[in-house]
């Protein structure tokens, strides 16, 4: 084998193992349960995955936090769909609950918490999302907001409580798809952090809603 290949093999195998082992660690980590979080700020809750929002709510309502956000709504649903999600809390919808419209992936997610984490003046931040979602999830916000405090707090989805994940078809290849979804996020965050980067105050912002679904305007 000529050096060049042997230098290419080398490397080629290098990475592999790299990657797989990260993907090993990915996965440990996505599936591990939350625990009671510290007191913030605020909550935010990434729609997209189930129990997020009746999650966040119970946190809400245990004054983990002083107001939460939904982030990534669809358009067509409104508030009082939301609230039939939690009957238990309804009414923390209409004192301390913001319905964020405008997000339609993980990076809108970040960008549109940012904007209204800066608009509430909040510093310190619960993140309730699912738990293979959420190192993806932290990578973007921490590239969006560099200066907040983020709290994870995941949710495991169904397929991940039922059975440990490498005995399982369908959460391995959730969590295999999800991981390479994570590696974009995480060097995007690595080039942020290292260059600078055009922050949601000066891109997002301008074409961000200027105010956050309440009862009266989506109902």
């Amino acid at each position: 084998m000529i050096p060049a290949l042997r230098l290419i093999t080398r490397l080629a195998g290098g990475l592999i193992i790299l990657l797989s082992t990260g993907f090993v660690v990915f996965a440990a980590m996505a599936s591990q349960p939350a625990g009671q979080p510290p007191i913030a700020d605020g909550i935010v809750a990434l729609t997209g995955g189930e129990a997020r929002i009746d999650e966040a709510v119970r946190l809400l309502a245990d004054h983990r936090g002083k107001r939460m956000l939904i982030s990534g709504v669809n358009p067509h649903t409104t508030r009082s769909a939301l609230e039939r999600l939690t009957p238990d809390y309804a009414a923390l919808f209409d004192c301390c609950i913001d319905i964020g419209y405008w997000a339609q992936d993980t990076i809108g997610n970040a960008d549109e918490t940012q904007v209204w984490a800066s608009r509430r003046g909040f510093r310190r931040l619960i993140v309730v999302t699912s738990g293979y979602h959420m190192a993806r999830s932290m990578a973007e916000l921490s590239r969006a907001m560099p200066n907040v405090e983020l709290i994870p707090h995941p949710v495991l989805a169904s397929v991940q409580r039922a059975e440990a994940w490498w005995t399982s078809p369908s959460a391995t290849r959730l969590l295999l798809v999800e991981y390479l979804k994570f590696l974009p996020a995480l060097a995007r965050l690595g080039m942020a952090r290292a260059f600078g980067s055009l922050t949601p105050q000066s891109s997002a912002a301008a074409v961000a809603p200027t105010h956050f679904g309440s009862k009266a305007s989506v109902d």
